[in-house]
């Protein structure tokens, strides 16, 4: 592993999401983080991957699948938030947070966000930084899971948009495509990616330790920041209640 390499990736990281800090303070809007989300991870990507010289076919493969996801989900998400105000989640610790908001800002939303970045990308430069060979099952595997994940998450977020776009569906929840499968076919699918991704890590020395980035992002969206916090926002609501009772939360069936 690069030392080098690493350090240099961290400080462009942590620079990054100052910058998108600083942009976020001029807009007032700092729901603008999740829109530098998946170019963030472009950025390690596109870093480790350039950092020794040759092409090999595992860098390549990874940093090829990093850059089509984080490309379309920052792409995504600046144009459903496009003309919009501040997330409502984003708006209730604007509120919460007072005098202090500045400061909660950027160490709990900016800086935090560039460590779980760090983390979740941690297949990504190790595969990278690590000696290149030949493709095997294992990679084969893991771009196979991967694959799952991105048709999931991709087909789910142009199903909603879709459904969004009809006047006919204000004020309604989306039952239909891949939501009839699962509450949320996105979160599932880029869970599905990251456990794809380590799969093709375990190919590196020491690849094992990469599980603690699909361990990290399932975590988070199951438990802390993803499907608790919008599913709190329908609870209640008499046709969300049905859809949650009839309809996995997670995983597709």
């Amino acid at each position: 592993m690069n030392h080098q390499a690493v350090a240099a990736t961290v400080v462009a990281v942590v620079l990054y999401m100052t910058f998108i800090f600083l942009l976020a303070l001029l807009k007032k809007d700092n729901s603008i983080v999740d829109i530098g989300w998946g170019p963030g991870f472009v950025l390690v990507a596109a870093l480790t991957f350039f950092w020794e010289p040759g092409f090999e076919a595992r860098h390549v493969l990874v940093s090829g699948l990093v850059l089509v996801w984080g490309a379309r989900l920052g792409v995504h998400i600046w144009l459903r938030k496009r003309g919009k105000p501040e997330d409502f989640r984003y708006a209730a610790w604007r509120e919460a947070w007072g005098r202090w908001f500045v400061l909660r800002s950027f160490f709990q939303i900016f800086m935090l966000q560039a460590v779980f970045l760090l983390l979740v990308s941690w297949p990504v430069w190790w595969v990278n930084l690590s000696p290149g060979r030949g493709l095997t099952w294992l990679d084969a595997a893991g771009a196979a899971v991967w694959l799952a994940g991105f048709f999931f998450e991709a087909v789910g977020d142009a199903q909603m948009e879709r459904f969004k776009r009809d006047p006919a569906n204000k004020g309604r929840i989306i039952t239909t495509g891949l939501w009839r499968l699962t509450r949320h076919p996105n979160y599932f699918g880029e869970v599905t990616m990251w456990w794809g991704l380590f799969l093709i890590a375990l190919g590196s020395p020491l690849g094992f330790t990469a599980v603690v980035s699909p361990a990290l992002i399932t975590f988070l969206l199951l438990r802390v920041s993803g499907i608790p916090m919008l599913e709190r926002k329908y609870a209640g609501r008499p046709d969300w209640e049905e859809y949650a009772r009839r309809t996995s939360r997670f995983f597709p069936r």
